[in-house]
């Protein structure tokens, strides 16, 4: 028999860990270990896992800062001993004969790599989880694998487990990076698996995180989704394969006349490739000393008006970096950026830059008071040349230990003819959430510089803050 190992990351599970664990040491396969890795739990988890492992010897626990459900699994699946891992999430249950049954599948079949049952929902829903038949195809397209299914250690460890970046899907990204080079899948024909739905469970996504998920996994998984869509996934992952094949009929040997693309500056194409600096809405990537940024594909509407009526983001990055180098305000060195247009609408855009030697932003935990005077000066000049930052935010702004700062994510610039005036400048600050003392002193510098009150200018900074801020109750003004 080979050893099992069943992995059980905990995250304040507190009220369902006994359960999940009764369920699991009641299996009757003979030779298993159970991993129990606590995420960081702020309730009494920890305690709880440590007393039944006092009482049952399978039974071990790990323990970590709390880094998310993914970073848990592969801690686990490190100090696994098992042959094969099944993940079992703390609030969730197995039934007794699942895992042998899975265990014998495997060892019956090695091409086999991932083995799987029927499930049921239990808690706030009931009834069976409709899980369709497995097929590589589908897969490109939805995951019916659920995350409690039988796999080898030695396969997760070939592509570093489970991915930590906040994809919203990362099971599915698990199973496609398992079986992207090939491998069979079965599911048991049995309930094995029951799924604790409850509030706050995660079964839905936000359109954005839909947007972010969908990007993320075309930039992981480009092969399978060219070999079984045609090309990437898309926001209507079901359409994926008919737009996929709509785009390759619009295209004439080879040559897509409905896709332009278009280049300003010395780098064609733009590839943006890891490492990724940021993964949010928009994406940024390090490369040979640039800084790609990815914009966020644009929505239909938006996508009408960037491509027939606006300039693009990244063409108003570009452009805007040239700018204000010329006024004398610091910014990294603009170098390109890309346009990809179909049908007349903007698709993709990108825009580099070199990379700052600023290596501070407002965002530090502790702040270093000696650079806040020379923010405040940065700013007023910028505002003397007529130039309104509207997204003046603590990461929007770079500084050294030698006095130098940098302004950076420029699109939302706005150009006035003449300075801003006391209530516009000022007011600009307004989405710099800092303490008071820094926000203080850099009022103060600003003030002086453009020959303003520096009571009067300090008072009406810290009194006017960002509207979301102070609906959120973050304001850091102690």
């Amino acid at each position: 028999m080979n050893l099992v190992s069943v992995i059980v990351p905990c995250y304040n599970m507190s009220a369902f860990l006994e359960e999940t664990l009764q369920s699991v040491c009641a299996s009757d396969y003979p030779d298993f270990e159970v991993l129990v890795i606590d995420d960081g739990s702020t309730d009494d988890s920890l305690v709880r896992a440590r007393a039944f492992a006092s009482r049952d010897p399978r039974v071990r626990v790990l323990t970590q800062p709390n880094s998310g459900v993914c970073a848990a699994r592969n801690h686990a699946i490190r100090e696994a001993k098992g042959v094969y891992i099944l993940p079992v999430d703390a609030d969730d249950r197995i039934s007794p004969s699942f895992l042998s049954h899975a265990v014998a599948a495997m060892e019956a079949n090695p091409q086999l790599k991932v083995v799987y049952c029927r499930a049921e929902f239990f808690g706030d829903r009931q009834g069976e989880w409709s899980l369709p038949p497995y097929s590589p195809e589908l897969l490109a397209r939805k995951n019916m694998i659920p995350a409690t299914a039988l796999y080898r250690r030695e396969d997760a460890l070939t592509f570093g487990g489970y991915c930590t970046d906040e994809l919203f899907r990362e099971d599915w990204d698990f199973w496609l990076s398992m079986l992207e080079h090939g491998g069979e899948v079965l599911q048991l024909d049995e309930v094995g698996f029951y799924y604790r739905v409850r509030s706050g469970s995660r079964r839905t996504l936000a359109a954005q995180n839909k947007r972010k998920m969908v990007g993320a996994l075309n930039r992981r998984h480009p092969d399978y989704f060219r070999r079984y869509l045609g090309g990437p996934l898309h926001y209507h992952r079901s359409w994926s394969r008919f737009l996929n094949g709509v785009a390759d009929r619009l295209s004439l040997r080879g040559k897509n006349f409905f896709r332009k693309e278009k280049t300003i500056g010395p780098i064609s194409p733009i590839r943006p490739i890891s490492p990724i600096l940021h993964s949010g809405r928009n994406t940024l990537y390090e490369q040979d000393g640039l800084v790609i940024k990815a914009f966020a594909k644009p929505g239909f509407l938006k996508a009408i008006v960037y491509g027939l009526f606006c300039k693009s983001k990244a063409r108003r990055s570009y452009e805007y970096a040239r700018r204000l180098l010329a006024l004398g305000i610091a910014t990294p060195e603009p170098v390109a950026y890309r346009e990809v247009r179909v049908c007349g609408l903007l698709r993709e855009s990108y825009y580099v830059c070199r990379k700052s030697s600023c290596p501070h932003t407002l965002q530090e935990p502790t702040l270093p008071m000696s650079a806040m005077g020379g923010i405040g000066t940065f700013i007023a000049r910028m505002h003397e040349a007529g130039v309104l930052h509207r997204d003046l935010s603590p990461g929007n702004i770079l500084f050294d230990d030698n006095g130098r700062v940098e302004v950076i994510d420029l699109n939302r610039i706005r150009w006035r003819r003449r300075p801003l005036d006391f209530r516009t400048g000022c007011r600009n600050f307004e989405r710099l959430n800092i303490g008071r003392e820094a926000l203080t002193l850099m009022a103060t510098a600003y003030a002086q510089t453009r020959g303003f009150d520096p009571e009067a200018c300090v008072r009406y900074i810290l009194t006017h803050r960002w509207y979301k801020h102070v609906r959120q109750g973050i304001t850091n003004m102690q």
